[in-house]
């Protein structure tokens, strides 16, 4: 949803227009992938950071349009809500210093971004969910004004013929509310990673990515909070899923996915020709070859493993995964030892992806994200050669020192592998990620969720990581 649409009305023509051409793009994919005329280069790593704009006091301000206008930078861009924006990189080979440098990038492109809030008299703040955040800023006032927003919340209606978003999240308190526009969404705010990935082997990528995504949930969570309520380690995780709900359970739009791909990762596409109707049936003249449709279409079915089709510098088509199951924030440092972890960990799993699929189910694997979005580092968690294993002695034993690994086979300098891994070895040992470093800030002092915000957000802003903040 990334792109930026004529209008926000559609007729059936338009409807029907569109779907002639998704199909007409999926037998192409079909083709282009069978004739292997997909890019065969791979470990190209790249990411996108949602971000909050917040008051001193910590409250959400929706002036994402003059921030942007005043900043001009093409790296930074509109989200779903006024009082979101979103920082991209530059896509970097993972080699050398590749890990450094995308913190250096964050680093400048975040300083631009705080110096322009501070001439508005605000905040940049990177966090799962803002604590200080109240349902009724959720409302269409608040709504970024584009086109492509508009319609998605329009067409989401129409498919639930007008009734309201239910929100049901049960963890240590309970929230159950109705919500009536799809802004409940814009209160998620993520670390998007990327990884450009051979064609001949992405689907080995996507399942390990898959595999993986219960311990990364697990050691990077950081949203226990939403409208007062003690939820999920990782909030963020239901409330996305129920926020565009269309109330068929078997395949939403935000969704874990169905099944490990088998063979290539056409089977996505084919299943989101079959199974997801078109929300938005955006108007586009572009050449069938740039697969236009297909990809938007793809850009409104929220996998947490997404498959993305791009284009190399010389036109030729690649496949990236975009692994979408982190949390924004607690810092700049914190989000690139996350990356770190991610892209290491990925890379040495895929030498055993079939064996760890035909020991580990779909089904167990998905079981091991919910519960680990659910309860954290302390979960008990179903592993390949291990059985039934807490996630935090996992992830020390097993699974940090794969990452390293990882990283080694991809020629990361050995002091950027140390740097960040043991950010991630030492927040497991201390068992403090954002999440638990929030309920324990509330366990002190009280349900004062501005003041919480603040505090927080003065952590952030010291570059501290977060297993060393103090209560």
């Amino acid at each position: 949803m990334g792109q930026e649409i004529e209008s926000s009305h559609f007729s059936n023509h338009d409807f029907n227009l569109f779907n002639t051409h998704l199909k007409d793009e999926t037998a192409l994919l079909s083709e282009l992938l069978n004739n292997k005329k997909f890019s065969n280069n791979g470990s190209i790593a790249g990411f996108e950071i949602e971000a909050l704009l917040v008051s001193l006091s910590g409250a959400p301000v929706p002036v994402n349009k003059t921030f942007l206008n005043k900043l001009n930078n093409p790296l930074v861009v509109h989200e779903l809500a006024a009082f979101n924006v979103e920082l991209n990189s530059n896509p970097i080979k993972l080699q050398n210093s590749a890990l450094s440098k995308m913190e250096v990038e964050l680093q400048s492109t975040w300083k631009n971004c705080c110096d322009v809030a501070k001439e508005l008299s605000i905040e940049m703040m990177m966090i799962g969910i803002l604590p200080s955040l109240q349902e009724h800023q959720l409302t269409l006032e608040n709504m970024s004004k584009l086109n492509r927003y508009k319609a998605l919340n329009d067409q989401v209606l129409n498919l639930r013929d007008g009734q309201p978003l239910k929100l049901d999240i049960n963890g240590t308190d309970s929230i159950q509310t109705s919500h009536q526009n799809v802004m409940l969404e814009s209160a998620c705010t993520s670390l998007q990673l990327h990884l450009q990935v051979p064609h001949t082997i992405a689907a080995h990528f996507y399942n390990a990515s898959i595999i993986l995504s219960a311990p990364i949930v697990a050691a990077t969570a950081n949203s226990p909070f939403l409208f007062g309520s003690d939820l999920w380690d990782e909030t963020r995780i239901p409330l996305f899923e129920q926020a565009v709900e269309l109330g068929k359970e078997d395949y939403r739009r935000v969704t874990f996915g169905s099944a490990y791909v088998r063979q290539s990762m056409l089977e996505c596409y084919e299943e989101n020709l079959r199974h997801y109707p078109v929300l938005v049936p955006f108007k586009d003249q572009d050449d069938i070859k740039q697969l236009s449709h297909l990809r938007f279409h793809n850009g409104t079915i929220w996998r947490w493993n997404r498959p993305l089709i791009g284009f190399d510098q010389d036109g030729t088509p690649h496949i990236r995964i975009e692994h979408r199951v982190i949390p924004s924030g607690p810092t700049i440092i914190d989000s690139i030892a996350n990356a770190a972890f991610y892209y290491g960990l990925v890379h040495e799993l895929v030498e055993d992806i079939d064996a760890l699929i035909e020991q580990l189910s779909f089904q167990q694997a998905k079981d091991n994200f919910y519960n680990c979005a659910k309860q954290g580092l302390s979960t008990i968690i179903n592993w390949p050669n291990q059985g039934n294993i807490k996630t935090s002695k996992l992830l020390l034993n097993t699974l940090i020192p794969a990452a390293r690994r990882g990283l080694e086979k991809l020629h990361i300098l050995e002091e950027d592998i140390n740097k960040y891994i043991s950010i991630i070895e030492q927040r497991v040992e201390t068992q403090q990620n954002g999440a638990n470093w929030q309920r324990l800030w509330v366990d002190k002092y009280g349900k004062d969720f501005h003041r919480l915000t603040r505090t927080y957000l003065d952590r952030q802003n010291s570059g501290t990581p977060v297993h060393q903040w103090k209560i």
